[in-house]
């Protein structure tokens, strides 16, 4: 029987985008029923709100920011709540009192794809924001996730104290803006086809047989 070519799936997203948090599960169970389907997973950065500065605002001036107001949210989240909770998933808008600015979870999870970690990492990330509203511009906050995800802290405490990597992610969310990805998640299949959006697992993981099907195809030729 002849070996698959794994499929290389990019998804592009941010830690603070809660459909993001949502369509990483809906991925995840669209792998689960693809089951047979080698894959190559990587997770490119994406900067949801690059306005942000790196200290972060309060989530009141966010929301008003890019809402209008605090108030104008509360619709929004109900339904996102509830996407979230239909994947098994708590989002807690209510807990959430900091905006961070994203960079260093990106760095973090960078770091943690070293390890074979990044999902893990960026599974942490997400849940300390959106299910405990954890503060993600906190340095200890960071460096606590990255030692439940096995990295080692003071290595992680050291490295977020310099500028590493922070030219690398950057360029990596202006390679998804040069592409034209304006909304997350996007799931990219063989570097060639684009999902945008948090759409189903089943849909998902269709996507993943065909282009799967057609990039073996192709090697076969």
């Amino acid at each position: 029987m002849s070996k698959l070519k794994p499929l290389q799936i990019d998804i592009v997203s941010d830690v603070v985008c809660p459909w993001c948090y949502i369509g990483k599960r809906r991925i995840e169970n669209a792998l689960a029923l693809a089951a047979d389907v080698p894959v190559e997973i990587n997770w490119r950065a994406f900067f949801l709100n690059p306005w942000v500065p790196r200290e972060g605002i309060s989530r009141d001036d966010y929301l008003t920011a890019k809402f209008g107001s605090v108030e104008a949210y509360k619709g929004i989240a109900g339904r996102v709540v509830e996407a979230a909770g239909e994947e098994g998933l708590v989002y807690r808008p209510d807990l959430v009192k900091r905006q961070p600015n994203t960079i260093d979870c990106h760095r973090l999870i960078h770091w943690a794809d070293a390890r074979g970690k990044a999902a893990q990492m960026k599974q942490r990330l997400m849940e300390l924001y959106f299910r405990d509203g954890g503060d993600l511009t906190d340095t200890e906050v960071l460096i606590e996730a990255a030692a439940d995800c096995g990295l080692d802290a003071d290595d992680v405490r050291r490295r977020l104290a310099t500028d590493e990597d922070v030219a690398l992610i950057s360029a990596q969310a202006q390679d998804a803006s040069d592409k034209g990805i304006s909304g997350v998640p996007t799931f990219v299949f063989a570097q060639k086809y684009a999902v945008s959006g948090a759409q189903p697992a089943d849909m998902l993981a269709r996507a993943i047989r065909q282009v799967s099907a057609e990039v073996n195809a192709q090697a076969a030729e």
